[in-house]
């Protein structure tokens, strides 16, 4: 009898163990094939796109009609329009990324470690620009310059784009805060250092990294934003996204393709600098 009762619990434990190994490799299993799912649907349109870009036809299709970089030579040459967009809007996203990190910044150290309602309204006050529609967005600020009797112009569309960048720079940099040990701030102080003086020598250098951070995904978003600049940029600025938009939606012009994959290429670059001068990844995860 006990013989047979210790082989049932042997057989139970087996059982179990058996189960639990089952459980953990379709859990495992699940999640592999889900991630690799989406990791395919994220990288499907660049690389589609890349491999457009080096078409030897004169139409923007895929499969492409053999290889050529004809593309990318009609892009740098012969280009002018394109030049001056892509100029238009690296000037845009460096002062809103400028403006929006100072901002931000300043609105960070106001309202680090504190949870009171109205610190918690403000931040989401802050936030609100990533949570509306893009186009709603555009659609407000237009309307609200149009209420104030302004027009169209290069400081309205860096406005806009300043709004854009602000809340990615608060979300990085206040992560960033919440890491730094008060005690440090406080024997600044001790020692006789102002605020600004603590903020410049002390704080500054600690929270480098999530203002970098913050203030790249900001530029890049600003750079690529098209909502924004297609209702608050006047007839006189050219814009990147609103150029290779038009392009592509009236002569198929594979120039776009051969644009967005400079694009990609020099991202990627910037990319893999800031995680190496900032551990860009970290700061997301904060």
């Amino acid at each position: 009898m006990r013989a047979e009762t210790a082989k049932q619990r042997e057989s139970a434990a087996h059982t179990a163990r058996l189960m639990t190994a089952v459980d953990r490799w379709s859990f495992e299993l699940v999640v592999v094939g889900v991630s690799a799912l989406a990791l395919v649907i994220l990288t499907a349109p660049t690389v589609v796109v890349l491999i457009a870009s080096f078409t030897g036809g004169q139409s923007l299709r895929f499969p492409p009609q053999g290889f050529s970089l004809q593309w990318y030579d009609a892009l740098l040459t012969r280009s002018q329009e394109i030049g001056v967009a892509f100029r238009n809007s690296i000037a845009v996203a460096a002062m809103a990324a400028a403006a929006g990190t100072m901002m931000a910044v300043a609105a960070a150290m106001a309202l680090s470690r504190r949870t009171t309602r109205a610190s918690r309204a403000l931040d989401a006050a802050f936030m609100a620009p990533l949570t509306l529609p893009t186009l709603a967005l555009g659609l407000g600020l237009l309307m609200l310059i149009s209420i104030a009797g302004a027009e169209p112009s290069l400081v309205t569309l860096v406005v806009g784009h300043t709004i854009i960048v602000a809340p990615y720079v608060l979300r990085t940099t206040s992560a960033s805060l919440s890491q730094l040990d008060p005690a440090l701030v406080d024997s600044a102080r001790t020692l006789g250092a102002g605020p600004a003086y603590a903020f410049r020598t002390v704080v500054l250098p600690l929270i480098a990294a999530g203002i970098a951070a913050g203030m790249f995904i900001g530029f890049m978003a600003s750079f690529d934003n098209v909502s924004i600049s297609l209702f608050l940029a006047d007839a006189g600025t050219d814009m990147l996204p609103l150029r290779l938009w038009n392009i592509i939606e009236n002569l198929l012009d594979v120039r776009a393709a051969a644009a967005s994959g400079l694009l990609i290429a020099v991202t990627g670059v910037l990319l893999m600098v800031m995680e190496r001068l900032t551990r860009f990844s970290r700061q997301m995860r904060n």
